[in-house]
């Protein structure tokens, strides 16, 4: 860009597209394996990346039960990944290779890790949603993962599980004695006991293992999932698999766009006033651009006027020209935006979208009905000062304050009644329009209320499992 042009008026559809496509994401990924494999050709590297998909690894120490990852391989549309390369290992959890001498790790396989320099030679490597169930042990060869997941259990137990393991030596097939013992007797016959799976043979290889993996560990500082091996293995595979379809946090550039959509006395304008405080957001209430187009005597005011004059609902075509023209502001584009008061139902969350004002983060604040009459119809304010109280939450300290405050007609429970059966007509069709919204309980502490919102913010939205 020539910088004699600055500031630059950046579109509003440049940052939605970008976001759309996780364009950000894609570059920041790009450079990451540039910087790994340092390729000699990165143009046909890249290309190929981009056909790739996420790889997933497990290590865990000898007998923790890595086999399970299997399962959320075959969950997750991957595969098993095993590189064989003389000299370099890392305990594998496999049905394979028994003749290693290994067959008291995980379920007797070892494998060896690709040295750098190979993999970088290794068009197939790694490849997308493969799952790796090892633990690489020699000093500068680390497996690059985005789901390293290990499993842990205390030595005692792990122990305890190696001593029971059994296998078929006709089809390499493993059982144990107390979790998985087979049903033919033919097969049970036939079972032998795997050499090195003694107490003593076991302790040394965990003995290593803890040697190792404080090595390791520190590889993976803020994506290391742990999860305790010693519970039922349907519970650690449910664990490892919701872990493996998390979107993680991305440092990639974000801007929010944030909807607040809830009944009348939900605390919408609170908790848009905190967000746009702690992130710098413009905080857009359509109610009062509508005022400040009135205020300020715009080229909208004449349009607008007749409609507070006859405390009539401005038509959506108008309302949209204000809104519009704010949201394509350079503030609104740069910092982003938080929006309530609009839309209110679903032809107004159309016009909303085919203007190019997509909201990314989408929040339902629930509050019961008993609730919101509590909050409206209690409120009162002070005709000589301008204070705002409440009989309940913010009473008046003086007596005489107290006997000067009025009620807004708008609080009576017969006016909150119609706006409340109002919005819950139309909230049904504005949540499906909205497939990703995120429902919050607002009937509690306004700031913990807070709290999940602006985790729902700076966390990625999660998948749906289909």
């Amino acid at each position: 860009m020539d910088a004699t042009t600055a500031p630059h008026h950046i579109p509003p559809e440049m940052p939605q597209y970008g976001e759309t496509y996780h364009v950000f994401e894609l570059m920041q990924n790009l450079l990451e394996q540039l910087l790994i494999h340092q390729p000699k050709d990165p143009i046909p590297f890249m290309i190929s990346h981009l056909q790739q998909d996420n790889d997933n690894g497990d290590p865990g120490p000898p007998g923790v039960g890595e086999n399970r990852v299997l399962w959320v391989s075959n969950h997750t549309g991957g595969g098993r990944k095993e590189k064989r390369v003389p000299g370099e290992r890392a305990f594998l959890c496999s049905r394979k290779d028994h003749s290693k001498g290994f067959s008291g790790v995980g379920n007797g396989g070892c494998v060896s890790v690709i040295p750098q320099q190979e993999r970088r030679e290794t068009s197939d490597w790694p490849t997308r949603s493969d799952v790796w169930d090892l633990l690489p042990h020699v000093p500068g060869c680390a497996v690059f993962l985005l789901c390293p997941v290990v499993l842990s259990a205390p030595d005692t137990v792990l122990i305890e599980r190696n001593l029971g393991k059994r296998i078929d030596p006709q089809t390499g097939e493993i059982y144990h004695t107390t979790f998985d013992w087979p049903s033919e007797s033919d097969v049970q016959n036939r079972l032998l006991v795997p050499g090195g799976i003694s107490e003593l043979e076991t302790a040394r290889k965990l003995l290593e293992y803890h040697r190792n993996i404080i090595r390791i560990l520190p590889a993976y500082p803020k994506i290391l999932k742990v999860i305790n091996a010693d519970q039922p293995c349907v519970d650690v595979f449910y664990q490892a698999l919701t872990y493996a379809q998390t979107n993680h946090r991305s440092n990639a550039p974000f801007t929010p766009r944030v909807l607040l959509c809830g009944p009348l006395g939900s605390g919408k304008s609170l908790q848009a006033a905190l967000l746009a405080q702690k992130y710098g957001l413009v905080n857009v209430h359509c109610g009062q651009l509508l005022k400040e187009a009135v205020a300020v005597e715009s080229k909208f005011s004449e349009l607008i006027q007749p409609y507070f004059q006859k405390e009539m609902a401005v038509p959506d075509s108008i309302i949209m020209k204000v809104l519009s023209r704010r949201l394509s502001q350079q503030d609104c584009v740069q910092k982003g935006w938080v929006l309530h008061g609009f839309p209110k139902d679903l032809d107004q969350a159309h016009m909303l979208n085919s203007l190019g004002f997509q909201p990314n983060r989408v929040f339902f604040l629930n509050v019961p009905f008993d609730s919101v009459i509590e909050r409206l119809t209690l409120r009162r304010v002070d005709p000589l000062t301008g204070e705002r109280y409440h009989l309940t939450y913010k009473p008046p300290a003086t007596v005489e304050v107290q006997a000067r405050l009025l009620q807004n007609p708008k609080d009576t429970e017969e006016q909150v009644q119609v706006k409340m059966d109002l919005f819950y007509r139309n909230c049904v069709e504005l949540e499906e329009f909205y497939k990703h919204a995120i429902t919050v309980n607002a009937d509690q502490d306004p700031y913990t209320v807070f709290e999940y919102i602006e985790s729902g913010i700076i966390n990625p939205l999660p998948k749906k499992v289909p």
